[in-house]
């Protein structure tokens, strides 16, 4: 594309500066529902993100007609949406830093090696495998997603990024039936090596997960400790990302506000976020403002480091941005929970009584970000005497997240990540309120 054209057409139409994204994508989704194919999907797809600045006030227009005989047309459509804005905050566009890490995890992908061929003979091995594993599997399904893009960042201030990225993700989901009773599972890798791609312990690990919860019930109301499993760990962090962003805290939608610098969270707990992480579709040199992007401690062990800006709540705090402007908005790429140091074996060994949270559900409904609190369905295992004593079901774990991060007493070293990059070990908890029969 022609953007020294565009930014030409921009000047002559008195257009203080202009920015250009432009994101080619491919990707590939293969779905096998009981040993049959059932979705087949390729696709192409190209997007013009711009934005404007007109009068102080900043104007966008988005496109996936990329004619360049219709550049005019963009520009006026910029210069209309500049005119229909009201707001007074001030409009950036960036000029660039003066390095940027150079992360290109589309060139080094192993996926390139993979014939067509072989990405759906995976999925296919994959629900025979989790079929064959166990006769109580009534259902079963697998999946192969994968996606490359390229992301092109120009504008009339001189800066000239790009980014690209291949990733893939291969999963399953069975439903287990016994005689008056059936249970789901699902798990996934997300990788761009095919190396990664254990479909043995990946289809162990969907069956046993479903076949164990067999049969669960629930159990007495009170007070338990707690091991959240990673995956329940991340998928609870996941609704409280407002608390970090720093829109919310300047608009006072965080109990975060004020607290940088203080503890917040137990000596235990570091969260990172690292945008250069070697097999995440989430990673890249810079935001969607042209920021470069960095390694950074959300918290060091249980004290606030800092929030996730852009641009705007940067300079409203007299801050530098931290290259966290993606999609509209604030966002991190990888962010989790450093590991810790324990096998969960032997945090569960640790346990007179307690729970082994291995779900929760309604995280969107369930959760404030606001206020901290959250109330959700689980479920899981009773542990007594250091061991796994059967299956739970149809419970509800409440309380506050701040006070959940305060309450952690030993991390497991068993860090994972979710779909969305967001990512947790176990987490061994001491005393949180359980509400069952």
């Amino acid at each position: 594309m022609n953007f020294e054209q565009l930014f030409k057409k921009a000047k002559e139409k008195n257009i203080e500066a202009i920015q250009a994204e432009l994101s080619e994508a491919e990707s590939l989704n293969f779905h096998v529902f009981n040993g049959e194919m059932d979705k087949h999907q390729i696709a192409d797809t190209k997007k013009l993100k711009l934005k404007a600045i007109v009068n102080g006030k900043m104007g966008k227009f988005v496109t996936e007609d990329i004619d360049e005989s219709k550049m005019d047309n963009w520009i006026d459509a910029l210069l209309d949406s500049a005119k229909a804005v009201e707001s007074e905050d001030e409009v950036f566009i960036y000029e660039g830093d003066s390095e940027y890490k150079d992360i290109d995890l589309f060139n080094e992908s192993k996926l390139n090696k993979l014939s067509h061929e072989d990405k759906i003979q995976l999925v296919h091995d994959l629900e025979q495998k989790t079929k064959a594993l166990d006769e109580r599997i009534q259902i079963s399904q697998s999946f192969y997603g994968e996606s490359s893009s390229i992301v092109t960042l120009k504008n009339s201030k001189g800066l000239n990024l790009q980014k690209r990225v291949k990733n893939a993700v291969i999963g399953g989901d069975v439903v287990a039936r016994n005689s008056d009773d059936s249970r789901n599972a699902f798990d996934f890798i997300q990788s761009n090596d095919p190396a990664d791609f254990d479909l043995d312990s990946l289809a162990h690990n969907i069956v046993s997960r479903a076949t164990a919860l067999l049969g669960a019930k629930s159990l007495k109301s009170g007070r338990y400790d707690i091991l959240l499993e990673n995956r329940a760990s991340a998928s609870l962090l996941t609704g409280y990302l407002g608390m970090f962003k720093a829109e919310n805290v300047q608009k006072g939608m965080s109990k975060l506000a004020g607290k940088v610098g203080q503890s917040v969270a137990n000596e235990q707990i570091s969260m990172i976020e690292n945008p250069f992480m070697e097999k995440s579709s989430k990673s890249g040199g810079f935001d969607d403002e042209g920021v470069a992007t960095q390694y950074k401690k959300v918290i060091d062990q249980g004290k606030l480091i800092t929030f996730f800006y852009d641009l705007k709540t940067a300079k409203k705090d007299n801050h530098a941005p931290t290259g966290n402007a993606f999609g509209g908005g604030i966002s991190p790429t990888n962010f989790y929970i450093e590991n810790g140091k324990d096998d969960v074996e032997k945090l569960i060994e640790t346990m007179d009584e307690g729970l082994f949270v291995t779900s929760l559900q309604g995280i969107h409904s369930g959760t404030n970000a606001v206020s901290g609190d959250f109330s959700l369905q689980a479920s899981g295992f009773l542990i007594k005497n250091g061991k796994i004593e059967r299956p739970i079901a149809l419970f509800t774990v409440a309380g506050n997240y701040l006070d959940l991060l305060n309450s952690v007493s030993t991390l497991g070293n068993d860090l994972k990540f979710s779909m969305n990059y967001i990512g947790s070990p176990t987490l061994k908890i001491d005393s949180m309120v359980v509400s069952g029969e």
